[in-house]
């Protein structure tokens, strides 16, 4: 995880690409990686210890998935781009996806304004319940209606895409994963790149789950729940076999069979340290090149793998012919 310092003076950098090329970028930075509960310490520094949020810039559109305790940090760095607009799309309400939504500071100011996205859960209940729940006596001090910004709250229609911008330039798909109380996979598509945020969803022990490639095929950036290693899910005295999460084993075959150009390891092990995250990134890295273990301020540009990946294709095709 970097410094203060190293998050301000990056913070300039991104802030300074939305502003002088707000038409031509697709960039993914992270905010929190972790899953289940936050886990702040020695231990976690290099790859963080917030749980799940990653903020998406593409074209003029800012998008933001889950609000984990990552969140906090990522409105902390917003406050002087203000007023703002952005679009949150939560996978699900289990608490590491949702804590970090009443710590959001820019939602408690007037002038902006955010889209609030999450399907109905199966007992019925929207994202705005949830979120209002939550925030509710007593286990917290002042309700949502607090918040000052325009809170806009939509509930998603499985298999319908989500379309922004005026000329429908930005489309979100989604798809149902496989986790306790389901949750909700999305696909960023702009122009002809893409990005896949499959988080909470658990492998099927005989076959790839289908929703899962549908939402990564061909996607220049996979982002795949990669909670456990195949040990630990299928430890005799401890198996996490129905507990709603993957492998990094598993984000390898989807990477491979969907054909995606980066695959990122998300959503760690809040007991996985920095020298056991290490140790997967090396180990995933020799069975898929073009992949790395998400940590907190990592950013990724999609339309920079695209090109890498079309030039590497024409060598290919030349060297061939």
């Amino acid at each position: 995880m970097v410094s203060d310092a190293d998050l301000q003076r990056s913070d300039g950098i991104w802030r300074e690409a939305l502003m002088s090329n707000t038409q031509d970028q697709f960039t993914v930075r992270f905010w929190g990686v972790r899953g289940s509960i936050a886990c702040p310490g020695q231990s976690t520094v290099r790859y963080g210890g917030n749980t799940s949020c990653v903020e998406v810039l593409v074209g003029r559109h800012r998008l933001i998935f889950d609000g984990g305790t990552g969140l906090r940090v990522l409105g902390q760095s917003l406050l002087n781009q203000m007023p703002l607009e952005a679009h949150l799309f939560f996978t699900h309400s289990h608490w590491d996806h949702i804590q970090g939504f009443p710590f959001f500071t820019p939602a408690f100011v007037r002038g902006n304004r955010f889209h609030i996205y999450g399907a109905i859960a199966p007992n019925g209940s929207t994202i705005e319940q949830r979120l209002n729940d939550q925030m509710l006596h007593p286990n917290f001090p002042v309700p949502l209606q607090i918040m000052g910004a325009d809170l806009k709250f939509y509930d998603l229609e499985i298999g319908e895409p989500v379309v922004i911008g005026k000329r429908g330039e930005v489309r979100v798909e989604t798809a149902l994963l496989n986790h306790p109380g389901e949750s909700v996979g999305y696909r960023v598509n702009w122009q002809d790149q893409s990005v896949a945020y499959i988080t909470d969803t658990e492998h099927f022990p005989d076959r790839l789950d289908e929703n899962v490639l549908w939402l990564a095929r061909h996607a220049d950036v996979l982002i795949y729940d990669s909670t456990y290693t195949d040990e630990e899910y299928y430890a005799e005295q401890s198996s996490k076999v129905g507990w709603g999460h993957s492998t990094w084993q598993e984000a390898v075959k989807v990477a491979k069979a969907a054909e995606v150009k980066q695959l990122v390891i998300f959503h760690h092990d809040p007991l996985h340290d920095d020298e056991f995250m290490d140790r997967i990134q090396e180990e995933t890295g020799y069975q898929f090149p073009n992949s790395v273990v998400a940590w907190e301020g990592l950013e990724i540009d999609v339309l920079a793998i695209a090109a890498s990946a079309a030039a590497s294709t024409n060598i290919e095709t030349q060297v061939s012919a």
